[in-house]
């Protein structure tokens, strides 16, 4: 048990790589940690470092699942369990659906009866494909909710609309942050996602997958500043959802090109057909969280993408 003073956070996905990041973070401001992951795409490596903390517990639960916490005192949940990556949520489209909706009503629950503060990771992906750019908070978005991609994009919707009812119905402390593009150590190589993907195919000499004609937009956000912003949201009393990514855009096929600069590598690109409703550009208006939070990212797009790279030729090694 924690000792009255010291603040408890549970975190579900706590073995997903921003789940992961997180823990470290808040068990570098004191907190104790309670990690729930189902390790359906989470891995325990990202918290094997944690082994043997005494401010560090870790249960194996699917939170779509009733949650029991027996801990007393539970001052944050932070709701982060979800496939968030195309290839897992394509693969996975039930349990993403109800790790968005069933995960967040139970977490919630948990929120509610230990008068503790709930934080939901949302996504950029509740904007679709924006015909509003760049994105604003009050941006209602463009989602088709039977395409493929609507299983993630309307779970987080959902999640977004339960989150904001408990805390007008139930007057559950609740904060909403919107995640776009992040990347960073312990990240799957084989996620589908543009940088692992990216980043192993140059490690392996093979092309770098294009998508379409490569000039939809991303903004990369480094996973520490991301990071320091949920936290800074967490302790905030803002209840509004919040954006958080870097606002410097980039054309997929640019941040190929830098790929293969930076790496040296003898890859070229190919092109490939352009997935359902993919979206054509995604940049974060982060004007709410500047004023509100006194947040915007510092780490640079080749410092970070040089840290990444490293992590990922070090996990070939292992």
């Amino acid at each position: 048990m924690a000792p009255r003073s010291q603040p408890v956070s549970v975190v579900t996905g706590g073995a997903g790589f921003l789940g992961s990041h997180l823990i470290d973070r808040l068990l570098g401001e004191g907190h104790r940690v309670i990690a729930i992951d189902n390790l359906i795409t989470g891995n325990t490596a990202n918290i094997g470092h944690l082994a043997g903390n005494e401010n560090f517990h870790f249960i194996k639960h699917n939170v779509s699942n009733f949650i029991f916490v027996p801990e007393e005192k539970i001052d944050y949940v932070f709701h982060f369990a979800s496939p968030a990556s195309p290839i897992d949520y394509l693969e996975l489209p039930i349990p993403t659906l109800k790790v968005g909706a069933l995960g967040t009503h139970n977490t919630l629950g948990l929120a509610k009866n230990k008068k503790a503060t709930f934080i939901l990771a949302s996504t950029s992906e509740v904007y679709g494909d924006p015909l509003e750019h760049p994105q604003r908070e009050d941006y209602w978005g463009n989602v088709n909710p039977i395409g493929p991609r609507g299983v993630y994009d309307e779970a987080k919707r959902f999640a977004e609309a339960i989150t904001m009812a408990y805390h007008r119905y139930h007057r559950v402390d609740t904060r909403i942050v919107r995640i776009f593009n992040t990347y960073g150590p312990r990240m799957r190589l084989r996620d589908g996602r543009v940088v692992p993907a990216f980043i192993g195919q140059a490690l392996r000499g093979e092309p770098l997958s294009v998508f379409g004609d490569g000039s939809q937009t991303r903004s990369f956000c480094y996973v520490s500043d991301l990071i320091d912003g949920i936290f800074r949201l967490a302790m905030s009393d803002f209840h509004e959802p919040v954006n958080l990514g870097n606002p410097q855009e980039m054309t997929i096929k640019k941040f190929a090109d830098e790929i293969i600069r930076i790496m040296g590598t003898k890859s070229v690109v190919e092109y490939k057909p352009l997935p359902v409703d993919d979206p054509k550009v995604r940049q974060p208006d982060i004007g709410r969280a500047k004023k509100i939070l006194g947040w915007e990212p510092r780490v640079s797009f080749e410092e970070g993408i040089k840290a990444t790279i490293e992590y990922f030729k070090e996990s070939l090694n292992r």
